[in-house]
């Protein structure tokens, strides 16, 4: 995902201190009085920028599905190089997953290190999702669903490109089985405790492909 260069805004602020606090106490055991502190603002001054920790909840959760899926399409139009990057299905090159040629790896490896940004720099977001996701409104999680869907549906796409004997069914349950091996950093301990970003991105890039290594190979050999 794109580094932010410009300072962040008081509800993007409330927004990153809500989804920490939330991720760490539970959502209901913190209070808006909490949230406002923790960015330098009384607890009432939150509801100038939402309607409540239902909203920000759902701000949080939405938005990230959006990003993640905003920017696996940039990674794979840059990638890509011809300009075609993903159409509306999320498949690369059109709805007949046209080939993307020799750049395949290279989307491909794009499309990890952006997955890698998020599960090391957003570790609170992927708690909130498995904790409080069932407390949205129906319409937004059916929303966030569907923007999930379209977020794998680009990596099978791609990683078919890459293994082409590798068939639909076993491409997708192959991407949400390495999205639960990135997506695991919350149980990795403290950021503090990690042995440095870096190492640990590459770590996390390398099994990420030894597990589609060795869902294709599995299924070459069968």
């Amino acid at each position: 995902m794109a580094m932010r260069t410009d300072a962040p805004t008081r509800r993007e602020q409330i927004l990153k201190e809500a989804a920490r606090l939330f991720a760490e106490r539970g959502f209901h055991g913190v209070g808006v009085d909490e949230i406002g502190a923790a960015v330098g603002i009384s607890g009432p001054g939150l509801y100038r920028h939402f309607a409540g920790k239902d909203a920000m909840l759902a701000e949080l959760l939405v938005g990230i599905s959006g990003q993640l899926l905003t920017g696996a399409k940039r990674r794979v139009a840059e990638a890509d190089g011809s300009g075609r990057g993903a159409d509306a299905s999320g498949r690369p090159g059109g709805a007949g997953g046209a080939s993307v040629g020799r750049d395949a790896e290279a989307i491909l490896d794009s499309l990890i290190e952006g997955h890698i940004d998020f599960a090391l720099d957003d570790r609170p977001l992927i708690t909130l999702h498995d904790r409080e996701l069932d407390r949205l409104r129906d319409s937004d999680r059916k929303l966030v669903r569907q923007l999930q869907r379209q977020y794998v549906e680009l990596w099978v796409g791609v990683l078919r490109e890459v293994y082409p004997g590798l068939v639909e069914p076993a491409a997708r349950s192959a991407v949400h089985s390495v999205f639960g091996l990135l997506n695991s950093t919350p149980h990795l301990g403290r950021a503090g405790s990690l042995p440095g970003r870096a190492t640990t991105a590459e770590l996390l890039h390398r099994m990420a492909r030894g597990a589609f290594e060795a869902a294709a190979g599995e299924r070459a050999q069968g």
